[in-house]
């Protein structure tokens, strides 16, 4: 009998949201996403601190912006080494709302894998889904540039990406879910929203329905998973990224799994049809309380890692 990971393969395309190589081939995933939080994570470990002394000590002249992408970029060309498909590779949060800066420092990243001599097509660039990180990601899917929109936790931020035609949208299942759940307070009934009735997986489902009534041809990504029961509401959604422990899981578990998902169920019930542009994506989302605070909140956490990582950078530097 299959155990859930192989039958979660036959719905859905399985990537892995980890800096961890061993975990990538262990696992065997498709893709494979980052963000600064992983990479963090993982330089701070003395299996991949080899990365960043290499780095630094190949360009000391550097600043620690161009560091950081060659490091990005690093773990991102040694992941290309273990799995087949494409990589994410974002853009510093820091440049959030900069579309111009974010759309530089995206074609600087292509350059760099470049000259590792990895094809474009098989990074994307992951933006945060702000208003700028969309226009920018419409600039460089024009280039030819694939992107990523991440940090997305409602339907207008996945209706401006449809339009900015990107190639793939990362809507997080978990952070919605602590939101609503923290807002409820001791109100919350965890049984009661659990599967399909998850606040974070009503959300992807929403987007998903919406995408395939539309024949949207924007990939869709559930991120941000706190539990397998997510990911089971979830199978035959385009793609999911699924951390470590819970591939864990999923491999572990050999009860029966079958798709949620699918275009003909999406049609069946399909959305009106919405209209969307800057005012309408502003005032929507800012009518949207729990999309707003984690829009900011996941920018200021990975900006913040950002500065870590800089920090590790510095030090480097000084050893």
């Amino acid at each position: 009998m299959p155990n859930q990971l192989e039958a979660l393969r036959r719905y859905t395309t399985v990537v892995a949201d980890t800096g961890d190589f061993e975990a990538m081939r262990a696992y065997q995933p498709t893709d494979a996403t980052t963000n600064p939080s992983l990479i963090l994570k993982a330089v701070q470990q003395d299996a991949y601190r080899p990365l960043l002394e290499r780095v630094v000590n190949d360009d000391r002249d550097a600043s620690n912006s161009e560091l950081a992408d060659r490091l990005l970029v690093a773990f991102g060309t040694e992941i290309l080494q273990i799995i087949p498909g494409r990589v994410s590779t974002e853009v510093d949060a820091r440049l959030a709302f900069d579309a111009q800066a974010s759309t530089e420092r995206a074609r600087t990243i292509i350059k760099l894998y470049a000259q590792h001599g990895i094809e474009r097509e098989r990074i994307l660039i992951k933006l945060a889904a702000t208003w700028e990180g969309i226009q920018a990601a419409r600039t460089l899917e024009a280039e030819g540039i694939r992107t990523n929109l991440t940090l997305m936790f409602s339907l207008p931020q996945a209706l401006a990406c449809a339009q900015a035609k990107v190639t793939l949208i990362s809507p997080f299942v978990g952070r919605i879910y602590d939101w609503y759940k923290q807002a409820a307070g001791e109100a919350w009934d965890e049984a009661a929203h659990q599967g399909a009735n998850d606040p974070g997986v009503q959300s992807v489902e929403r987007i998903y329905d919406y995408y395939k009534t539309y024949d949207i041809q924007t990939e869709i990504m559930g991120a941000s998973f706190r539990n397998i029961g997510q990911i089971q509401a979830l199978a035959g959604c385009d793609l999911l990224t699924i951390s470590p422990e819970l591939l864990g899981e999923l491999a572990a578990n050999t009860q029966p799994l079958e798709a949620r998902l699918s275009p003909e169920s999406a049609k069946a019930h399909a959305p009106e049809w919405l209209a969307s542009n800057e005012v309408a994506f502003r005032s929507e989302l800012n009518q949207d309380a729990m999309a707003t605070e984690k829009l900011a909140q996941g920018i200021r956490v990975f900006a913040a890692d950002a500065v870590k990582l800089d920090a590790l950078i510095t030090q480097q530097r000084a050893g």
